[in-house]
Order: structure tokens, then C-alpha cells, then sequence
């Protein structure tokens, strides 16, 4: 043997004697790391479940450990509307010690880990139709691989499916694959992943048949932990297409470029966020309809009388909600709103907390979008914390709201474009008397909200703007108090209803 290759060979004798021994090390620490694990996780659950009507629980069934290599069984239990009832998943986890496990070292990912997992979901009775909806393949299983500081990165990968929900209705599913990776401390998380088709068929004896598709399915998160222990950040949503089928004609709804995207960061002790909704394109029955937008923005969220306000929601009024809908679903009254002095001492000091940080929920924009034109609809509102909660309505409104904007812009082409598409939907065929009826309709819509001296013309534009400060009421240019303008609304409503 040359000098060469007896270094060679010392080098992998090396490497295999500390792998060995690494892994030995891993396999002793292995059961608490797991342990923990699992109690982090039922934290998040907890967490992600605050709002709904449900609970869900995971835990280590057993642990079989070896040197190289252990095996592990995890039980994932749900409860509530969420999961439909009861769930129960066993889940079957291979785990490949480090710091080098097989799977890495053939893929030349050198970097020591803890532990390559490789989980899947078990068949049970409960699962039978998913395995046999994947032909037999685990409807999903993912990797994660586990750093010794416990942070962790990995897949989740749902299989292709095909699955009667029952004698009328089936889903077609093409799988999703998903990529995570997590902070050591879970202060950290991002997400990404793809779906490339999405169908459900809808058939009823008593209803035409319908059908959903969905396309193009992307999703990315990019989140941190609060100081409160929630996540915050990044999310998007997006679609290349969905299309709806349904009604006796058959009628066919499509939606291009669907966008959803939300942001919310933590400042103090005050939360801000946005969520801006858009489509690129809308078509019914072939015939292009025209685009949308819903921009909403929230800042100046008191995080901790949220939290409070969310937790009396669970403890109250959801378990109210649920026996005031049995009740009327067996026919009888619904029951009384019951809460202790104690919680509704809590619900104001709460409501107090948030109205303190003067918070701003604003609808930036609310928009349709055709050929002939755009209408546009914003609103923003910013609340202030009143003497009392205890106050008169009126007076208690003047110290809530300590400033609204609102403004609408109605498009006469837009709307004569909208109504164009709806004669075609009545069946209407001839061109020229399409565009006069339609070109009819969008002035008698026009002319009747100017009649009502609600809204005034400009342009192509039926408009009205209103901005509220003070006690002082800005609407459409004239400036009078609270109790003018609602006197003047209800008296030009009242000559609307007269016109009718």
C-alpha cells in the first residue's frame, strides 16, 4: 500500500469512528430531544388553533432506538368542526442519527446534523380512503433534518389523489410538495410550496352538477414569533386559474391571477398589517369581465388586548354561538348570553386597551376594473378611547370614532359594461341593442343616485366623499354637524323611496 492511499484509508476509518460514535451520542440523547419536541409542538397547536372550535394533540407512542438508526410513532388527535368530528393520524417516523446519516452523505450533504428524519402517515381505518385514493401510496411523508441546535429544515409532500367524497361528489388532487425550515428557538419560520391542480365535482339529484378547478397553487411565509407568542410577517397566496362551473346553463366563471398577500409586523407593544386581495382577470362564460382589487391595512393593534379579546371569544361567545345553532336547529329559542362580572370586567378593560393605542382599520381600496372604465371604493377609520363605554349611543360614536374618510367613484362606462355582460347572460344576442340598453342603464343608475343629491358628477364619475373630525361633517363639500347630516341622509333617502 502507498503512503497515499494508507492516508486515504485513515482518513475514512476516522470519519467512520466518529459517525459511530456521534451516532451512538445521538441515540442516547435522542428520546428527550423527541419529547421536547413534541411538547413544542402541541404549543404551536394550541397556538394555531386560538379562534376555532377545535383542539388537536401529538404525542410519541414509542421509540425503538438503535445505533445508527431509530424508529419512532407519533399520534396526532383532533377534535372539533376544523376536523370534522374526531381525527386520529399515526404517523411512523425512520430516524438516521448524525452527525453524517446515509441519506445525507450519498446526497454529498456533508453538513453534520443530529438527525435525518423520514416520517409518513400510517394506514388505519380511519385513513383507508386516502391509501386507497393514492393507490396505496402515503398520502403524505415528508423529510426534516435536525441540527444540534434544534433547528430544522425539511419536505412535506402530499401524494397525487383521486378520492370519492361520497355517491355524488369527488376530488381530484395532482399532490403538493413543500419545503419549511425553522429557527433553533421556532423564533423563525419559512415555508414554500406548490400545487399544481385542484378538482372537486359537485352532483346532486335535485341541483345541477358543478365543478371547481383550481391551477397554479403557490404558497411562501417568511414569519418571526412575536413577543406575545404568535407569528408575524409574510404570506403569500397565488393562483394562475380557477375556474367554477355550475347552474342549469352551465354557466363557467373564471379567475386569472389571483394574488393574496398579507404582512403584519409587531412595534412595541402595537401591532400593523395589511392584506391586499387581486385579480388579474375575470371571464364569465368566455366573456371578459374586467379585474379587482380589496386593499385592507390595520395599525396601532394593541397585541395584548387582542390576545384578551380572542380568548374571551373562545371561552364565550363561541360556546354560545354553538348552543344558540343546536337550539334553532331543534326549533327552540335560542339561549341568553350569559358572562361573569369577572369576564365582563376583562371584555372592558380589553376593549379599553385597544381603543387606547388609537387604532386605524382602513379599506384602502375596493375596485372593479372593465374596459369602459374602474369604480373605486376606500374607506378609513380611526378610533379613539371614549370617557365610558357606558355613554348614550350618539355621544359614545362622537368619542369613538375620532375620524372617518370614505370616498366612491362610480364609473358610468363601467357600469353600462356591466350591465352589457348581464344582457348577454339573459340571452340577449344583438349587438347594437346590447350597447343602447345598456348605455340606457348606466345613466337611470346614474341619474337616480345624483337625484337623491347624495353624489354629484364629475367627468364620467358619479362620486361623493365624506370626512369626519371633531363633530364636524365634510360631505361632498358642505360642512354641518353630526346631527345635520344624518337629518339630510334621511331626508334625501326618504325623496330616493318616493322616486321608486
Amino acid at each position: 500500500m502507498n503512503k497515499s492511499a494508507g492516508v486515504l484509508l485513515g482518513i475514512v476509518v476516522a470519519i467512520g469512528a466518529i459517525s459511530a460514535g456521534g451516532a451512538w451520542y445521538t441515540g442516547t440523547k435522542l428520546e428527550g430531544v423527541l419529547q421536547q419536541q413534541v411538547i413544542e409542538s402541541n404549543k404551536e397547536l394550541q397556538a394555531a388553533l386560538i379562534g376555532y372550535d377545535a383542539t388537536a394533540t401529538l404525542e410519541l407512542v414509542s421509540l425503538e432506538r438503535g445505533v445508527f438508526s431509530s424508529n419512532a410513532r407519533y399520534r396526532l388527535k383532533g377534535q372539533g368542526e376544523v376536523f370534522r368530528g374526531d381525527l386520529e393520524l399515526l404517523i411512523a417516523d425512520h430516524i438516521e442519527h448524525g452527525p453524517l446519516p446515509f441519506s445525507r452523505l450519498i446526497r454529498l450533504k456533508l453538513l453534520p446534523v443530529m438527525a435525518a428524519s423520514h416520517y409518513e402517515l400510517e394506514k388505519s381505518p380511519q385513513t383507508d380512503k386516502w391509501f386507497a385514493a393514492t393507490k396505496g401510496v402515503a398520502p403524505f411523508k415528508g423529510v426534516v433534518n435536525v441540527g444540534y441546535d434544534l433547528s430544522a429544515e425539511g419536505t412535506l409532500d402530499f401524494a397525487p389523489m383521486e378520492l370519492a367524497l361520497d355517491e355524488q361528489n369527488s376530488l381530484k388532487f395532482s399532490g403538493l410538495n413543500s419545503t419549511f425550515s425553522v429557527s433553533d428557538n421556532r423564533q423563525k419560520a419559512k415555508v414554500d410550496g406548490y400545487m399544481d391542480s385542484l378538482s372537486l365535482s359537485f352532483n346532486s339529484p335535485d341541483k345541477a352538477p358543478g365543478k371547481l378547478e383550481i391551477n397554479g397553487l403557490t404558497l411562501a411565509s417568511n414569519l418571526q414569533k412575536s413577543s406575545f407568542g404568535y407569528y408575524l410577517g409574510q404570506n403569500t397566496l397565488e393562483l394562475t386559474g380557477t375556474k367554477a362551473t355550475f347552474g342549469d346553463k352551465q354557466s363557467v366563471l373564471t379567475l386569472k391571477n389571483f394574488e393574496q398577500k398579507t404582512f403584519s409586523e409587531e412595534t412595541g407593544s402595537t401591532v400593523a398589517g395589511r392584506a391586499d386581495y387581486r385579480v388579474g382577470e375575470i371571464t364569465f362564460d368566455g366573456k371578459a369581465v374586467g379585474s379587482a382589487e380589496m386593499l385592507w391595512s390595520m395599525k396601532n393593534l394593541d397585541s395584548q388586548g387582542m390576545l384578551d379579546l380572542l380568548q374571551i371569544y373562545q371561552t364565550v361567545l363561541q360556546p354560545y354561538q354553538q348552543a344558540a345553532t343546536a337550539a334553532t336547529a331543534e326549533g327552540e329559542p335560542a339561549p341568553e348570553l350569559q358572562m361573569s362580572e369577572a369576564q365582563e370586567v376583562k371584555v372592558r378593560a380589553a376593549v379599553n386597551k385597544v381603543l387606547e393605542a388609537k387604532p386605524q382599520i382602513a379599506l384602502e381600496s375596493l375596485a372593479f376594473k372593465t374596459a369602459g372604465g374602474e369604480s373605486r371604493f376606500s374607506l378609513s377609520l380611526d378610533l379613539a378611547k371614549p370617557q365610558n363605554l357606558e355613554l348614550p349611543p350618539a355621544e359614545l360614536g362622537k368619542q369613538l370614532i375620532s375620524q372617518l374618510d370614505a370616498k366612491l367613484s362610480l364609473s358610468k362606462p363601467m357600469m353600462a359594461d356591466v350591465a352589457a355582460l348581464q344582457a348577454q347572460a339573459e340571452g340577449l344576442t344583438d349587438a347594437k341593442q346590447i350597447a343602447e340598453q345598456s348605455a340606457a342603464t348606466a345613466e337611470m343608475l346614474s341619474a337616480m343616485a345624483l337625484a337623491t343629491q347624495l353624489a354629484k358628477l364629475e367627468g364620467n364619475n358619479v362620486v361623493s366623499a365624506l370626512h369626519y373630525a371633531n363633530n364636524e361633517v365634510n360631505f361632498n363639500g358642505q360642512k354641518m354637524s353630526v346631527e345635520q347630516f344624518v337629518g339630510f341622509v334621511m331626508s334625501k333617502m326618504g325623496g330616493a323611496g318616493a322616486l321608486q
